[in-house]
């Protein structure tokens, strides 16, 4: 009879910024806006670097996958989060739609540390190894590379996923705005330590072993370029890794406060505000620091305003 109740949940509901109830018109404006200007600025990004010849090199094509698994990744998560805000009626969502959604933002998060470490690791080789740069990261090279990615991607959120969606649900109200792991597990009848630890050793992993290697890359860059006589020469290597380590500080900031923090005392509201960052935020700055701090980008962008001005 236990087991019976136990399957009687057959979807949730998100409980989402029901606790910023007068804020809820606010935050829909302020998200659109923000999601946007995400989308548009993926877009652009790997637009410019499809149709600009000069950015044809491997560094922009990891760039073009990047935004382009940032712009799925939200896709699957934000339209639901901003028709819930202005919902009367919280939609509810089945279990295999929970489970896809999930599947498919921790596939691309995962995704995303690693075609991060695949930058790290081709700029190391263009600053350290620049004489034998195109016969590394010749083209096949690095469309193994983002098809190893995206496979690590997929195989370790086919283990968390499995872990939690193999649970019995006995609660219906998520403590968030999507499917999340942990919001997620604490909807089920059992103890779920077992699945806590595996999605603790999964993120771990991901972020300690993609973390670890982008550090090692950068110490030999460092290293490198310290080495270089002319001042001008080392600014101007430094100059092609300023945003590649600008965004990596940032997602990895952000995915190790959201994903290692011991369990504390914060509120839902709390917990949902730091969701935002690696939803909403961290999405939009990428493009950004990659259009403002890159010369080459912003370069390709004013040829391609100038032809169609012209």
């Amino acid at each position: 009879m236990q087991r019976k109740n136990f399957t009687e949940i057959t979807e949730f509901i998100f409980l989402g910024f029901s606790g910023f109830h007068e804020h809820q018109i606010t935050l829909f404006v302020v998200f659109l806006i923000l999601y946007t200007l995400t989308l548009a600025g993926n877009a652009i990004i790997v637009t410019i670097i499809h149709t600009d010849h000069h950015l044809h090199t491997p560094m922009y094509f990891f760039l073009s996958m990047l935004a382009s698994s940032e712009t799925v990744y939200t896709l699957v998560i934000i339209p639901r989060m901003l028709s819930s805000l202005i919902a009367q009626n919280q939609p509810p969502i089945s279990l295999a739609c929970c489970a896809t959604q999930m599947f498919i933002f921790l596939t691309l998060a995962i995704n995303n540390c690693f075609l991060l470490m695949v930058m790290g690791y081709d700029r190391y080789v263009a600053i350290c190894n620049p004489l034998r740069y195109t016969n590394i990261m010749s083209k096949w090279v690095c469309v193994q590379l983002v098809c190893g990615a995206f496979s690590i991607g997929l195989a370790m959120a086919a283990v968390q996923v499995t872990s939690i969606f193999t649970l019995p649900f006995c609660h219906r109200v998520v403590g968030h705005f999507f499917c999340d792991t942990l919001p997620v597990m604490k909807l089920s009848c059992i103890d779920t330590t077992i699945n806590e630890i595996i999605n603790f050793v999964v993120s771990l992993s991901v972020i300690l072993v993609t973390m670890g290697l982008v550090f090692i890359s950068y110490i030999l860059i460092i290293s490198t370029i310290l080495k270089i006589a002319s001042a001008e020469g080392r600014k101007k290597a430094f100059a092609t890794c300023a945003s590649h380590l600008t965004v990596v500080i940032i997602h990895y900031g952000c995915a190790s406060i959201a994903y290692l923090k011991p369990k504390s005392e914060n509120s839902l509201e709390q917990d949902l505000l730091l969701s935002v960052t690696y939803t909403i935020i961290t999405p939009l700055l990428n493009p950004v620091v990659y259009s403002l701090r890159n010369k080459e980008v912003k370069d390709a962008l004013c040829r391609a305003v100038g032809r169609n001005i012209s």
